[in-house]
């Protein structure tokens, strides 16, 4: 798992006003829990760029005034209307603890139904697994190359390393459709073969 360093400051006053002051100055408040006591910090808007706007999952040490925490992105929290990022909460790994983490789809292999003029449609980006923190992935692969028209691939055909998947077994990760040029050449091949 890829590594993000963010470097933070203690918050001794946890108010609404101190987060909105912070807020105005470009600090981002968050809180680490999960550990033997909760860390309330703030750390630059900046610094959470790589970790909130990309599909890829990061072990984050926490570096808040010296200390280190490994921890994870548990939630983050936006503005309704501008977007700002408004609170962002960590989880502390310990090594013999599992944990839950939402962990991005990566499709591998050709998919018959794509050569074939379908269209791959995701339904999942990411699937939600627990594990140690030592057996975390990166990425899940999925494997499409048996993938036909019209078909679909579920989260129980996911072959899974030292890690469980506990998104439901029954939903599907990726579907070929096929598009209406097609359909509209196998009905008439269809009615042609009737006659």
């Amino acid at each position: 798992m890829k590594t993000l360093e963010i470097i933070g400051f203690k918050r001794a006053n946890l108010g609404k006003t101190q987060s909105k002051e912070l807020r105005s100055e470009s600090y981002v408040p968050g809180v680490l829990y999960g550990g033997a006591e909760q860390v309330h910090f703030y750390a630059p808007a900046i610094l959470f760029r790589d970790l909130v706007y990309s599909p890829e999952v990061y072990e984050v040490d926490l570096n808040i005034e010296g200390a280190h925490y490994r921890a994870i992105m548990q939630d983050v929290q936006f503005h309704p209307v501008n977007e700002q990022l408004l609170h962002v909460d960590f989880l502390q790994l310990q090594d013999d603890k599992p944990v839950k983490l939402e962990v991005p789809v990566k499709f591998v292999g050709n998919s018959p139904g794509v050569i074939l003029g379908g269209k791959l449609v995701t339904k999942l980006r990411k699937l939600k697994v627990k594990a140690l923190p030592a057996n975390l992935p990166d990425a899940i692969e999925v494997d499409i190359s048996e993938l036909e028209l019209g078909k679909s691939i579920k989260v129980s055909k996911i072959k899974t390393g030292n890690y469980e998947i506990l998104t439901n077994p029954l939903a599907p990760v990726a579907t070929v459709t096929i598009p209406r040029a097609l359909k509209s050449a196998q009905m008439e091949e269809a009615r042609g073969g009737k006659k």
